[in-house]
């Protein structure tokens, strides 16, 4: 509607909008929306706006937009656990059966390998829960610049979502060592370590283990399945899957699910 003032009127309905705008940075994004969408119906034109009123605008415009929370595992997405675990494996136990890459059928590689031959479980922990194991994986082919990338996409807020060890001596550290290294320092703060991922809020999980089991059986997240070596084959169940960092389909897996907030 339009509605001609001048005046003290003027003033008085700037200072309430001023106020709706502060008051409702203690609302949830649904009341700043709705606020926004009032005061977008009224236009005062008895003079022209101000420098000070357009700056009130974009507050009441940034304050309305929404975000997406994007959370993004470690291990098997951005780092190669099962490639470093391999060459770990083969260098430290010559002797013993391992499983090729492309072989690979299950997420815990314990059970695999149980299958080659008993009494195998003590020698696998020793060579993932041995000091500068989690340091030292290499990471997957484009994933730290699509992740960073990502962050800066407007709306978007990229976080790590990593599970550690029970034996958590050295991952936890270390965990937190790789992400500063590869991508930086400010990303210490944008890194949870967690047991039970379904506790986490968010919008979307990227995440290679097909099957996420925690406390919650229905986590605020979306589910999108990392491809990898085990679940190539598996069923996903309708869950969106991510291939790989490099192809730049992430851009618009992203760009999806921001149209749908």
């Amino acid at each position: 509607m339009l509605i001609d003032i001048s005046g003290k009127c003027k003033q008085a309905i700037c200072l309430c909008v001023h106020q709706c705008v502060i008051l409702s940075c203690t609302r949830n994004d649904k009341d700043v929306l709705d606020i926004h969408l009032k005061l977008s119906r009224i236009s005062i034109f008895s003079h022209p706006l101000s420098e000070s009123d357009m700056a009130g605008r974009r507050s009441i415009s940034a304050l309305a937009q929404k975000q997406l929370y994007v959370l993004v595992d470690l291990d098997g997405v951005m780092a190669d656990f099962d490639a470093h675990f391999l060459a770990k494996w083969r260098q430290k136990y010559p002797e013993e059966p391992y499983v090729a890459l492309e072989d690979r059928k299950t997420f815990y590689l314990v059970e695999q390998y149980e299958t080659l031959k008993e009494g195998l479980k003590p020698k696998l922990k020793s060579v993932y829960e041995t000091k500068g194991f989690f340091r030292e994986l290499p990471p997957i082919e484009g994933a730290c610049n699509a992740v960073k990338e990502m962050n800066e996409m407007e709306g978007v807020e990229v976080f790590i979502c990593s599970s550690p060890l029970f034996f958590y001596k050295y991952s936890v550290k270390e965990k937190f060592e790789w992400v500063e290294h590869y991508l930086g320092k400010d990303w210490i703060n944008r890194t949870i370590l967690t047991r039970d991922k379904t506790v986490v809020n968010g919008h979307i999980l990227i995440d290679d283990n097909v099957k996420i089991k925690g406390a919650l059986n229905q986590p605020s997240w979306e589910h999108v399945v990392f491809t990898a070596h085990y679940n190539k084959e598996m069923d996903l169940r309708g869950k969106k899957r991510l291939n790989n960092w490099t192809d730049g389909s992430w851009r618009e897996l992203i760009m999806d699910f921001k149209r749908r907030l």
